[in-house]
């Protein structure tokens, strides 16, 4: 009778409909692997989404957006890579740790997989937004709490949101295939918010692919979820950093074409969030911007100020405004109206320190130096906000590594 029972037990168990791992798809052509990797990673694959659509993006032409470090090596020593190719990082216990399911992080702006979650030192001081930077991230905090950890890493440093979350849609279907799971975790930090949020929402180009209904939770760290306007709102101190004539070397847009530096009038259209003279270096940007005039002021003390913001020609600088550079492509009322799914449960996190090391804070509102408090925590289109929280300490820099913030993500991904 025993035996049986164990029969009948087996027979139920085979007539159980399992669900079918996931394949990579076949638009994704495997490229390369390392396994030589700094900063604790385990091992970095490069990858070809093959679907007509990705572009060669445009880069400063003075270099300063092309890939650097390691990631040169694994972009195949192209400094100024194919939008359509990105980098999967895989951290140590990626298929031995216990959490069931797997975090796919995802960085921000003229950033890096590296730099953002494994070794917020590795361009030295002030690279982390403040005096010294810690040698260990996000990453290594997820992994040791028994988390399976990934990240993205994108071709361009400032490239389209609507490429970047496609692929964020291809490493995710990467992750399933390697360890057979439904689903995953996403934490986009700063402008990694939009790929990630785009990506759940549906936001795509014509040629794109929908959801695939396969996040589980989602988690923003220092998102402009409402957008943001810092760069127009403070356009003089921030030019200072751009501008080559003034010595500036930062890789960002700038709000003006044209600019006066020790006596020089100089046009640098390649900075411009709107295209111009066939530069668009900085289309991410672009696509985040959202007005807070009416909501802050801007910021008087500028020079230039009120044409900095409203666009045209100024005493030292000309620009064509915030308006024209949101018409030009933003994005934020798109995503908000598109919404998250409810079935995403979404977490929120801002920081509150404006005092990020080596650039003019956002001073106007409460802010974490570059987004507002109140864009970072915006609940506008989303379903599910299963928790918010503000690090009153930390800043926009040191959000991927603050210890608050680290105990925070990892307790809303348990």
């Amino acid at each position: 009778m025993r035996y049986l029972w164990t029969v009948a037990v087996l027979l139920t168990a085979l007539l159980v409909p399992v669900p079918a791992q996931a394949a990579t798809p076949s638009y994704l052509t495997l490229e390369a692997t390392y396994t030589s990797v700094a900063n604790g990673w385990s091992r970095v694959e490069r990858y070809l989404d093959t679907t007509s659509g990705f572009t060669q993006e445009s880069y400063p032409p003075d270099g300063r957006g092309d890939q650097d470090g390691q990631r040169l090596t694994f972009f195949g020593g192209v400094r100024r890579p194919f939008s359509g190719r990105f980098l999967l990082y895989y951290a140590p216990g990626w298929n031995t740790n216990p959490k069931s399911t797997p975090v796919l992080l995802v960085h921000g702006a003229n950033d890096n997989p590296d730099r953002a979650w494994a070794n917020p030192g590795e361009s030295g001081g002030f690279g982390c937004g403040a005096i010294t930077c810690p040698r260990t991230g996000l990453m290594q905090r997820l992994v040791d709490a028994g988390h399976r950890v990934f990240a993205i890493g994108f071709a361009h440093k400032e490239g389209d949101n609507f490429m970047q979350a496609q692929q964020v849609g291809d490493a995710i279907a990467v992750i399933k295939d390697r360890l057979g799971v439904s689903s995953v975790d996403l934490v986009g930090w700063s402008k990694g918010m939009m790929s990630t949020r785009m990506y759940v929402s549906s936001v795509k180009p014509g040629w794109g692919r929908s959801y695939a209904g396969d996040v589980r939770k989602l988690v923003t760290i220092g998102g402009p979820n409402a957008g943001y306007d810092y760069p127009f709102a403070h356009g003089w101190a921030h030019d200072l950093s751009i501008w080559p004539e003034c010595g500036g070397q930062v890789n960002s847009p700038a709000p003006h074409t044209h600019m006066t530096c020790y006596g020089v009038y100089a046009y640098r259209p390649e900075f411009s969030f709107v295209p111009t003279g066939g530069y668009d270096a900085y289309p991410g940007q672009r696509q985040m911007l959202a007005r807070f005039d009416g909501t802050y002021g801007i910021d008087q003390t500028q020079q230039d100020w009120y044409t900095t913001y409203y666009g045209g020609q100024g005493f030292f600088t000309a620009g064509p405004g915030i308006q024209a550079a949101i018409d030009a492509g933003s994005l934020i009322s798109r995503i908000q109206q598109a919404g998250v799914p409810s079935s995403v449960a979404t977490y929120l996190l801002a920081g509150g320190s404006p005092t990020v090391v080596g650039i003019y804070n956002e001073n106007r509102g409460p802010s974490d130096g570059v987004v507002f408090t109140t864009s970072a925590l915006s609940r506008t289109g989303i379903g599910n906000v299963a928790g918010t929280a503000l690090v009153a300490t930390a800043n926009h820099l040191t959000l991927g590594w603050h210890s608050s913030v680290a105990s925070q993500v990892a307790s809303w991904l348990n």
